[in-house]
C-alpha cells in the first residue's frame, strides 16, 4: 500500500473475528517492528507475542479494556531500559528505551494495516499487572499493548486537530 493511503487507512479497531491470524503476517508484523529506528540501533525494547487465551485475559484485566482478550493475539512492547543505559545512562534508561519501544510498535501498528489486519493502540493499563501477565522482569516496562485480528467493525475516521494549531515555528 502506498505510504500515505496507509496511513489514512489506519483505522483503531476494537472488535474482531474469531478467524487467526497467519503466521506468515505476524512475522511480517515482528520484521516490521524490528526495523524501526533505535538509539544508538541498540533497539532496547523487547516484543511479547501473546497467544494463551489466559494471558490475554490478565492484559484485558490489566487495560480494563475487555476487547483486548477477544483479539486472536496481543503484541506487548515492553522498555528494556538496561539496554540503553549502558551507552546514554539515565538518558538511555528514562528516556530512549521509552522511545525506541513506542517507535518499534508504530512501526508494527503501520504494518498490521498494510497486511489487511486491524489493531488499537492500548496505553491504558496497571503497569504491574500487564507485566505480570506477560511474565517480564521487573525493570522491563510494557508501554503499549497491540490487539491484533481481523476487523469486526469499521470505525469512522477520527477528528485531527488542525495542522495550524500544532505547528509551531522557532
Amino acid at each position: 500500500m502506498e505510504f500515505a493511503t496507509l496511513i489514512r487507512a489506519r483505522r483503531s479497531v476494537r472488535a474482531f473475528t474469531d478467524q487467526p491470524v497467519e503466521p506468515e503476517k505476524l512475522k511480517a508484523i515482528i520484521e516490521a517492528a524490528t526495523l524501526a529506528p533505535s538509539a544508538g540501533n541498540l533497539q532496547a525494547y523487547e516484543i511479547y507475542q501473546v497467544t494463551s487465551p489466559r494471558a490475554r485475559a490478565a492484559l484485558a484485566h490489566a487495560a480494563d479494556q475487555p476487547f483486548v482478550a477477544h483479539a486472536p493475539v496481543c503484541l506487548v512492547f515492553c522498555t528494556n531500559p538496561g539496554r540503553s543505559s549502558r551507552k546514554y545512562g539515565a538518558r538511555g534508561r528514562e528516556l530512549y528505551s521509552l522511545q525506541d519501544a513506542t517507535i518499534a510498535a508504530t512501526y508494527a501498528l503501520l504494518a498490521i494495516t498494510d497486511l489487511g489486519l486491524a489493531s488499537v493502540w492500548v496505553g491504558a493499563f496497571n503497569d504491574d499487572l500487564a507485566a505480570s501477565a506477560i511474565g517480564a522482569p521487573g525493570d522491563w516496562r510494557p508501554v503499549a499493548i497491540l490487539p491484533i485480528g481481523y476487523a469486526a467493525e469499521t470505525p469512522e475516521p477520527s477528528t485531527h486537530r488542525p495542522i495550524s494549531e500544532m505547528l509551531r515555528t522557532a
